[in-house]
């Protein structure tokens, strides 16, 4: 046998080892939690796959808010939008019963904001105004969807703002991806597939400063470590049962390499400590696994 068919067998034997010790050790993490989990991991530059229950359907809650603000950019690459535009926001957009640092920052509303401003408290805040303002913007979730259809994005769909998902419980399990389609995403955009490197650029930046989430994918892993990512919570219904617990991102690996996750923690009875530990803990495995 030739080297070259030597090599290939011997990284071929060694990524399936990898991948089984991963696998293990997630298993260790979701067994006997009464939740379903759905974990993918793709190498960007190198060719490493995984996933657990990674073709499920689950709710993306405000991972979505990634997939708006990318197709908001696509407005600004096409000369539709600038970043510099200023944006109206009225007092009537900031409702009352939802979580916005926006409407607590301008609480009486009636100002114009830059079009940046409103993205990064959309997505380094996850604010639930500043999403249903991007989305009456551009004309609605639909014009979200058919964006992301043009990019060859499978297992996704959007079909309901914040405010029609606070109304409505089941509304979430309408806003749904795989964990593979998000990590297939996460990729493509990285790979300025998505959007103009300017505004691929502009929205790892504002991703890269995401103040959510710091009990999730960034908690156990080494401090200062760059981390793109955008994470998505459902809260409890009157039954305890939590719809969406998620994180998903992109991480820089010690090496400079970098990877994409996506961790979704779906109807599960178990404690809202116990959910985001969940997603620490799979980000934890998945990182030592990368650093061995």
């Amino acid at each position: 046998m030739k080297k070259a068919g030597l090599l290939f067998l011997f990284i071929s034997a060694f990524s399936f080892a990898q991948t089984t010790a991963l696998e293990q050790t997630i298993n260790s993490i979701v067994n006997n939690k009464n939740a379903t989990v759905g974990v993918s991991v793709l190498g960007i530059e190198d060719p490493f796959n995984y996933n657990k229950n990674g073709e499920k359907k689950l709710p993306m809650q405000s991972v979505f808010k990634f997939h708006i603000a990318s197709a908001v950019l696509d407005f600004v690459d096409k000369g539709k939008l600038s970043l510099h535009k200023k944006i109206l926001v009225k007092k009537s957009d900031l409702l009352d019963d939802t979580w916005s640092p926006l409407r607590e920052k301008y609480p009486n509303g009636n100002i114009e904001l830059p079009l940046s401003e409103i993205i990064d408290f959309t997505v380094a805040q996850s604010d639930n105004n500043g999403c249903d303002i991007l989305l009456r913007l551009i004309g609605g979730t639909a014009t979200v969807q058919k964006f992301m259809n043009s990019k060859g994005v499978k297992n996704f769909q959007i079909k309901f703002n914040e405010e029609e998902m606070h109304k409505s419980w089941d509304a979430q399990y309408e806003n749904y991806s795989t964990t593979n389609s998000v990590a297939e995403v996460l990729k493509k955009f990285y790979q300025g597939k998505l959007l103009s490197k300017k505004s691929t650029d502009y929205l790892m930046q504002v991703m890269l400063g995401t103040k959510t989430g710091t009990n999730k994918l960034i908690e156990q892993l080494p401090k200062n470590t760059p981390i793109a990512h955008k994470t998505g919570s459902s809260g409890k219904n009157k039954n305890g049962l939590t719809g969406a617990e998620n994180d998903m991102g992109i991480i820089t690996l010690s090496n400079g390499k970098h990877y994409a996750i996506a961790v979704f923690v779906s109807n599960s009875t178990e404690t809202d400590v116990v959910n985001c530990k969940i997603v620490s803990d799979i980000s934890k495995a998945v990182w030592d696994d990368f650093n061995k």
